[in-house]
């Protein structure tokens, strides 16, 4: 790169990852007195990404995520960076219990459990959804040697092979699946559930493990929580699991707009990047290589460093010509749907006394979850108003996403009445689809994309790629992911 001017960072996708990339490399590079000129492409007409909060008649409707773990710091240290600390809400504390449908109506999910393995062997004893045949072969797992391979497995083979197949179906299921709306024997256990090996190996057993998770939890969740207000200088974090913003997760997104074009990002929407190439042929690759970005306005961009943050076949296409993307074509993407119901409170029939309801597949409901969002979030609806959200869509039953509105309201609330008897008629009805959005992360995923990274580095240097499809399995881990590579990207 020459000395007499800035270096140039392209960066491809403007969901959170790519809008955390571009605002961090803007304030690293602005606090390292480096020259850098940012500009920022994305294909569809608004940023965010999946990101996407309606505000209307005083309700806060989320049509993708509502929330993120709070436990995870990189949300927390950019809400302080974007001046956002006072807008984090939690969960309401009222509103704890979740259910789940099991034979047509819902029951409250089992005690005794975490992320559907036992951890308090008495409750679990009472649990009614498993019979007495799958319990014992559950509680077989403290006996069970650990497996010894380090090899990855899908989760439903994990915990078939730990607790039973029962257990997969009536329990873990609707649980573990219904996070990425996937199937759990397809889904690599190292980049969804690692922490389940993690037991095995150190405790011998999952169960085990998990009831050591338990018994630490108190003086755990304190050093959390105290770990979580030290992070933004002692600022109170409410100690929810969950959080949010008071006006919607868009505002972060609002926020990181109004930041970067304070820096005066090059922000282009409705541009897609068509092709990446070498701005100049070499035949070893070096660290000053520069690349040349094909726009879909016919015009080109060239710059020095490039991140890609958009879809695994997305970055495919533009990686294809120049490394083996096959572990980008192994991962498959499902589409989902979101019905959101806004509702008077007269006549409404339901005191929604949880977080909403968890549906099995062997159910074979449209709903695969629900979350009664006003009595989990007090912030999303004003006074004498409810709002309801209903998830449709899963690994091997996507039907319902293509459904015509009229279709899916009724058979959406045609479950709703039989599963909770509401019967009250909704006063509007807000419909997403979102097409391809949620990434299925299979077997091998970590190490292959291990490999795709390590070609990157040797065959395109300054080229990037990071995101949900790689290694951002939440919010908070597109966050780090995204500062991560301002970081990489600033670096001589």
């Amino acid at each position: 790169m020459s000395g007499d001017r800035s270096l140039r960072i392209a960066i491809v996708g403007g969901g959170l990852t790519g809008l955390t990339a571009a605002f961090y490399a803007c304030r690293l590079a602005d606090e390292a007195g480096v020259r850098a000129s940012v500009a920022l492409f994305e294909s569809s007409d608004r940023l965010g990404g999946k990101v996407n909060t309606l505000r209307r008649d005083g309700f806060v409707i989320e049509r993708g995520p509502d929330s993120f773990l709070g436990r995870k710091l990189p949300m927390l240290h950019l809400a302080k960076d974007l001046g956002l600390l006072d807008e984090l809400v939690g969960t309401n504390p009222a509103a704890v219990k979740t259910y789940l449908a099991h034979g047509g109506k819902l029951r409250p999910m089992p005690k005794g459990l975490n992320l559907g393995i036992p951890n308090d062997l008495g409750a679990f004893a009472q649990n009614s959804l498993v019979s007495p045949q799958g319990k014992l072969r559950a509680l077989d797992e403290l006996r069970l040697p650990p497996r010894t391979s380090d090899e990855d497995e899908s989760v439903g083979d994990f915990l078939e092979r730990r607790l039973g197949r029962e257990m997969v179906e009536a329990i873990a299921e609707p649980l573990l699946a219904g996070i990425h709306a996937g199937d759990l024997y397809k889904l690599g256990l190292k980049a969804t559930f690692p922490q389940f090996a993690d037991m095995e190996r150190k405790y011998g057993s999952v169960i085990r493990g998990m009831i050591d998770a338990k018994q630490k939890a108190p003086s755990a969740g304190a050093k959390a929580a105290a770990a979580r207000s030290e992070a933004v200088g002692g600022y109170p974090i409410p100690p929810t699991a969950f959080l949010t913003f008071r006006s919607g997760l868009s505002t972060l997104i609002e926020s990181l707009q109004a930041k970067l074009q304070a820096y005066r990002t090059d922000i282009r929407l409705g541009v897609g990047v068509r092709s990446l190439e070498r701005a100049q042929e070499a035949t070893i690759p070096s660290a000053n290589q520069t690349y040349t970005l094909q726009l879909d306005d016919d015009s080109i961009y060239e710059a020095d460093r490039v991140l890609l943050a958009v879809p695994a076949f997305t970055a495919a296409e533009l990686l294809g010509p120049h490394a083996d993307i096959s572990a980008l074509d192994r991962i498959d993407y499902v589409s989902v749907a979101n019905v959101v119901m806004g509702f008077d409170a007269k006549g409404f029939g339901h005191k929604l006394d949880g977080s909403g309801f968890l549906v099995p597949h062997s159910e074979h409901r449209t709903i695969t979850a629900s979350t009664w969002t006003s009595a989990k979030w007090q912030h999303t609806a004003p006074d004498g108003k409810r709002l309801i959200r209903c998830y449709v869509g899963r690994a091997g039953d996507e039907s319902g996403v293509d459904w015509s509105d009229d279709r899916l309201v009724e058979a959406v609330r045609r479950d709703l009445r039989e599963l909770m008897g509401l019967t009250a008629a909704p006063e509007f009805v807000e419909i997403t689809r979102l097409r391809r959005s949620m990434p299925q992360y299979p077997v091998g995923h970590t190490d292959a994309i291990a490999s795709l990274r390590a070609q990157l580095e040797s065959s395109l240097p300054g080229v990037y790629a990071t995101g949900a499809p790689f290694d951002a399995v939440g919010l908070p881990d597109c966050v780090e992911m995204g500062k991560n590579a301002a970081i990489q990207m600033l670096r001589p």
